[in-house]
């Protein structure tokens, strides 16, 4: 006699347990529910975003050239023309992620319907599976990673290729990518030059990794800030939320703010922003 049980309990049991191990396709969600979506695997899964932190791309002070570059192309995207993907690389803290969802948030105002998805680096490897759901939606989508970095061992850089280059499939119409860095080639400059000098073929050693960022389109550069610009940008936010503060007090204080923090960048001025904000009892919203 089998000892395979026969009672439809330990069938339905063992049918679970199956579908744990190998999950069936994920189905797409209602894309009309939100404007913004994260992307999780182990189920893979799109779930939605009802309020976006960021701030309004009139308030990015310093990067005029960057901002008015990526919104052009975002604009040229959202109307169903030609557009590149875009790198934003350099300086930490000086507004590359919070441009990336402050031109989707000016892009939409303007009303485009155009959604924006994230997807964590670690992810990378799925994102085929994404691309399938996003490439079958009546919708476009601006698909984002943030602080996008390779090491020597890591071959996520791989499926990167799926989004830039697309395969045979090719990168869906309706898809655009945007992804910040610190580092403008994706990779450790110290990474480069070791390969370099070990390698049998130097010029080929790096080539693939390197030439990955040869693949966006658009090459955005941020740069540390001046103190003026470090200056107009808590200005700005505080003329934008209704905060008063004298000059010579801002001043001061800013700069103090700055040295204890050994820094000057965007970041640190709305960290200082927030706490002025904060002792003069200001409520923020900042979405």
């Amino acid at each position: 006699m089998s000892d395979f049980p026969q009672d439809g309990e330990s069938l339905r049991r063992i049918a679970a347990a199956m579908d744990r191990m190998a999950p069936g396709p994920v189905q797409a969600p209602d894309f009309s529910s939100a404007d913004a979506f994260v992307w999780h695997v182990s189920p893979d899964r799109l779930v939605p975003v009802n309020e976006v932190n960021r701030i309004g791309i009139e308030l990015l002070v310093g990067i005029d050239r960057a901002r008015d570059t990526l919104l052009a192309n975002t604009q040229q995207f959202a109307k169903g023309f030609p557009a590149n993907n875009a790198l934003l690389w350099g300086a930490r803290g000086m507004g590359k992620s919070s441009l990336v969802k402050a031109v989707h948030a000016a892009v939409r105002d303007d009303g485009h319907q155009l959604k924006i998805v994230e997807i964590q680096r670690e992810d990378l490897p799925s994102v085929g599976r994404l691309l399938g759901h996003l490439r079958g939606a009546d919708a476009r989508f601006l698909l984002f990673c943030d602080d996008l970095s390779f090491s020597h061992d890591d071959h996520h850089y791989k499926s990167l290729k799926a989004v830039l280059d697309g395969g045979i499939e090719g990168r869906p119409d309706n898809v655009i990518f945007y992804a910040t860095s610190n580092r403008r080639h994706l990779m450790p400059r110290d990474m480069i030059e070791n390969e370099r000098s070990t390698a049998i073929l130097p010029s080929e050693a790096v080539e693939e990794k390197v030439s990955l960022s040869d693949r966006f389109g658009l090459w955005l550069g941020f740069h540390p800030c001046s103190q003026d610009e470090y200056l107009a940008m808590i200005r700005g936010y505080c003329n934008a939320y209704g905060i008063e503060v004298d000059d010579d007090t801002l001043r001061a204080e800013a700069i103090e703010w700055q040295a204890t923090r050994g820094a000057r960048s965007g970041r640190v001025a709305w960290q200082y922003f927030i706490d002025l904000a904060g002792r003069t009892g200001a409520k923020l919203s900042v979405s």
